[in-house]
C-alpha cells in the first residue's frame, strides 16, 4: 500500500462519543465490535440504511509503512437522516453507529454499518480515531491521529437517490468536496474512499491510513 504522507488530522467534530465533548463508549461494554449498526450497553434501536463495509488499513508511517497490529480505531458516524447517536434531538438514547475494533497482524480493521446520509453543509464522511492500545482507548489517552473519511461522489449521488435518504441529494447538491471545511485543504487526497460493490448486494469502503 502506499504510505508516504501520514492521514491528515482533523477535527473530531461536534459529536464525537470519546468523552472529550459529552457522553464516551469508549469505556462500555459492547463497544468493541465489528457490526455498529444496532445501540449496545443496554440501549435498543438500530440504524437502517444501504449496507456498508468499512476497511481501514493500519500502517506506521515512521516505520516503513508495517501494519499497526495492536491499534484501536475507533468509527463513529452519521445516520442515513444526518443525525448523530447520544447528540441529535431524537437520539439522545441510541449509540448505534459507534464501535471499535482491534488492528490485526495485517494492521485492517473491519466494520459492518450502513452508508451515512449527508446532511447540510459537510460532504459525506465517518470519523475515527487511532489509539496506540485499546486500553489507551478505555481509559482516556488522547488518540494517536483523529482523521475522517470521504465518501466519493459518484456513490453518493447513486445511494441518495433512495427515498430513504431524506434529503440527503439536494444536500450534496450544494456541496463539493473543495469547499469542505474539513477535506477541502486539499480535496480528500489522502481521505478519499476506494469503493466496490452495488447498493443492492453491499457496498464496501476501503481506505489505507498512515499514521
Amino acid at each position: 500500500a502506499a504510505c508516504s504522507d501520514p492521514i491528515p488530522q482533523e477535527t473530531a467534530g461536534p459529536f464525537p462519543g470519546d468523552g472529550s465533548n459529552g457522553p464516551n463508549v469508549l469505556n462500555q461494554d459492547g463497544v468493541m465490535r465489528r457490526d455498529i449498526r444496532s445501540s449496545f450497553g443496554g440501549m435498543t434501536g438500530a440504524a437502517e440504511g444501504v449496507a456498508l463495509t468499512v476497511i481501514l488499513e493500519l500502517l506506521d508511517a515512521n516505520d516503513g509503512c508495517t501494519p499497526l497490529n495492536g491499534s484501536a480505531l475507533y468509527l463513529w458516524h452519521c445516520d442515513r437522516d444526518g443525525g448523530y447517536s447520544l447528540y441529535s434531538s431524537g437520539l439522545e438514547d441510541q449509540n448505534y453507529l459507534r464501535g471499535m475494533q482491534i488492528a490485526g497482524a495485517d494492521g485492517t480493521v473491519t466494520f459492518t454499518t450502513i452508508f451515512p446520509g449527508c446532511y447540510p453543509g459537510r460532504w459525506p464522511h465517518l470519523h475515527f480515531e487511532i489509539y496506540g492500545t485499546e486500553a489507551e482507548a478505555s481509559n482516556g489517552t488522547s488518540p494517536r491521529a483523529t482523521s475522517q473519511l470521504a465518501l466519493p461522489n459518484a456513490i453518493c449521488e447513486t445511494i441518495y437517490r433512495r427515498s430513504d435518504y431524506g434529503n440527503s441529494a439536494s444536500n450534496l447538491a450544494q456541496l463539493s468536496l473543495q469547499s469542505d471545511n474539513v477535506f477541502g485543504d486539499d480535496g480528500a487526497v489522502h481521505q478519499i474512499a476506494r469503493m466496490s460493490g452495488t447498493a443492492d448486494a453491499g457496498l464496501t469502503a476501503r481506505l489505507t491510513v498512515p499514521v
